[in-house]
């Protein structure tokens, strides 16, 4: 299969990610009978952007973000599609595969962050893309982020993803969770960002039709998973008590991302929607 196959497959599965997780989420917003069941169901929006190239103003892709604020279960959540293509700096090309000789590239992927009403409902973050410089790799992965630990939560989530990667390579999920682990971890708090799950980055195993695969299957699987304990809560309610430890926990959770996540230094290094790569931040958050 040749490259521009390669994105245009990959771009298109990424859309119907997109679709799938949306109506899902929306459904749930639907079978609410919680605490905010007398809101309106909440529904996204979504509106499009066009990136331009900084060093030629030429077109350089753009994508979609989906949105949704203010709904009876989901106080904020995004869930955007972008396919790029540009030409890397001379400075961040030196970080990337391939792009020290050619610094050209292409990206396309779905990035998906969901902040909650409720602080017994786990806030997420999943995304997975696929690159292309002069190599080409896979990337992605997804953790639970509970302002209130849930044991029985944790282990379920994880137990899906093991399960997924198992379906892969038995070697996959120890790996992508320890990198999850390392990866998703805030050095001047000493702590972890949340409850992890997997990650990895880099994906080129010499089996694209593999590669893609796995990183379907990682899509699907959040999807599921994340739906069923969203489910699980969404109707409990909460105390004031532990609405101020959501939002204190949301300040640890905004310092990662803009200090150490990649993904927003890349989003923001390659002249991407500004909106979009800072939709990851919480609709409210407090710092003790």
């Amino acid at each position: 299969m040749d490259t521009e196959t390669k994105k245009q497959i990959t771009a298109k599965w990424f859309e119907k990610l997109r679709d799938d997780i949306c109506a899902s989420f929306e459904a749930i917003e639907s079978d609410n009978t919680g605490p905010m069941a007398g809101r309106e169901a909440g529904r996204f929006e979504r509106k499009q952007w066009q990136r331009t190239n900084q060093d030629d103003g030429s077109e350089g892709g753009g994508g979609t973000m989906s949105i949704m604020r203010g709904g009876r279960v989901f106080e904020k959540v995004g869930v955007n599609i972008s396919t790029v293509h540009g030409t890397f700096t001379e400075e961040f090309a030196k970080t990337i595969p391939g792009a020290d000789t050619d610094p050209r590239f292409f990206a396309t992927g779905i990035s998906l962050v969901a902040h909650m009403n409720s602080p017994k409902v786990p806030a997420v973050h999943m995304n997975t893309r696929y690159l292309v410089t002069t190599k080409d790799w896979f990337g992605g992965g997804a953790d639970l982020n509970a302002p209130l630990p849930n044991s029985y939560d944790t282990a379920r989530f994880h137990s899906a993803f093991k399960e997924c990667c198992d379906r892969h390579d038995s070697a996959y999920y120890p790996k992508f969770k320890a990198w999850c682990d390392e990866y998703f971890y805030i050095p001047h708090r000493n702590r972890a960002r949340g409850e992890g799950g997997i990650f990895y980055d880099r994906h080129n195993s010499g089996n694209w039709d593999a590669d893609f695969a796995l990183t379907q299957d990682v899509g699907k699987t959040f999807n599921e998973i994340y739906s069923a304990l969203v489910r699980e809560h969404m109707n409990e309610s909460w105390t004031p008590f532990e609405r101020e430890k959501q939002l204190e926990y949301r300040g640890y959770y905004a310092e990662f991302n803009l200090v150490y996540d990649r993904g927003t230094t890349f989003g923001l290094k390659t002249g991407g929607n500004v909106e979009a790569i800072l939709m990851s931040l919480p609709p409210e958050a407090k710092w003790p």
